[in-house]
């Protein structure tokens, strides 16, 4: 007899790569706590449960202190919320800070002299109806740069890169940012699977800005793919807004109970690009993964109330009528 397949969803992936990728006990288990909670609840994965809650233990064994208590977290962590988690990073001064204010309102500190932020400030952006994590970080500088900032950017799932462009070191930062994210594989180019990367030519605003960027960017052709920016106009903030989100390669799925009208308000379920209806069944309830008929579905350039099969791939904006 065949094994039962393990149906195992795009979000259990993206936590299993955290786990791969996590430096630090509390960031396993966290990755480890967010598996089990993920895995789809049946025969097929009835062994992997048990060994995901065997190496889980084993952690949290390793983690106690001599005196029985668990060790703190370092002060660097941050706890991944939202749909994504996105590292906003750069040289001093060079309006990181400026801009997580001004996408997430959090007010994080922010002032004219460099070296401001001295912790990661994790701040939400709020897209649609979904929110986007963002991360304010301490400046990517040789005088203050620490292992675990290049650590934190690379377990990201976007890394947004900041620099100045009317600096007058903005060549040497350049230089730097380069070579210390190449060590840990990650490239300016867009290139990036994980982190994916994405570089601001800031401050395009003031007068000469916009000549800079663009001296800046045949500089440095293809190693560098920036795109302009300013946080003074909404426009920019906007794009940005959209531009992040479709880097996360998500799609939000509605559902509404058979012959029943959509609730109102009701939250999206978010799923990787290329998740299939049944992805989108197990995310309701992982008993619909084995006990599912058929489902209809409403959507863009979709006939109202279609018949759809489990493989049917789901777009964003889709909403579900799941037979089980």
């Amino acid at each position: 007899m065949n094994p039962m397949p393990a149906n195992l969803t795009p979000q259990y992936h993206e936590a299993e790569d955290r786990f791969k990728l996590a430096t630090t006990p509390a960031d396993k288990v966290a990755a480890l706590q967010e598996m089990l909670r993920l895995i789809p609840k049946h025969k097929g994965t009835e062994k992997m449960q048990a060994d995901l809650k065997k190496r889980l233990a084993k952690l949290k064994k390793q983690s106690q202190s001599r005196g029985g208590k668990v060790a703190h977290r370092p002060f660097h962590h941050v706890e991944r919320e939202g749909i994504g988690q996105v590292v906003v990073c750069g040289p001093p001064n060079s309006g990181k800070s400026a801009l997580v204010d001004k996408l997430t309102h959090a007010q994080p500190e922010v002032a004219d002299f460099p070296f401001t932020t001295r912790a990661p400030l994790p701040a939400m952006l709020h897209f649609e109806d979904v929110q986007i994590q963002l991360v304010d970080t301490p400046p990517l500088a040789p005088e203050v740069l620490e292992s675990w900032q290049l650590a934190q950017i690379a377990q990201s799932d976007i890394a947004l890169l900041v620099f100045d462009v009317n600096d007058p070191q903005l060549l040497d930062q350049t230089e730097f940012a380069l070579a210390e994210l190449a060590d840990r594989k990650i490239r300016l180019d867009g290139s990036s699977l994980r982190p994916k990367t994405l570089v601001l030519g800031n401050k395009i605003d003031v007068a000469g800005g916009m000549d800079n960027f663009e001296a800046w960017k045949e500089l440095y052709g293809e190693r560098l793919a920036a795109v302009p920016f300013t946080t003074s106009q909404k426009e920019y903030l906007t794009r940005l807004s959209r531009r992040l989100f479709d880097m996360l390669e998500v799609v939000r799925v509605y559902t509404k109970r058979p012959n029943k009208p959509p609730e109102k308000d009701a939250a999206p379920f978010v799923l990787r690009h290329g998740s299939t209806v049944l992805d989108a069944a197990a995310a309701v309830h992982h008993d619909f993964a084995e006990s599912f008929k058929y489902a209809r579905i409403w959507g863009k350039n979709k006939f109202d109330g279609q018949m759809v099969e489990r493989t049917y791939i789901v777009e964003d904006g889709d909403l579900l009528e799941i037979h089980a």
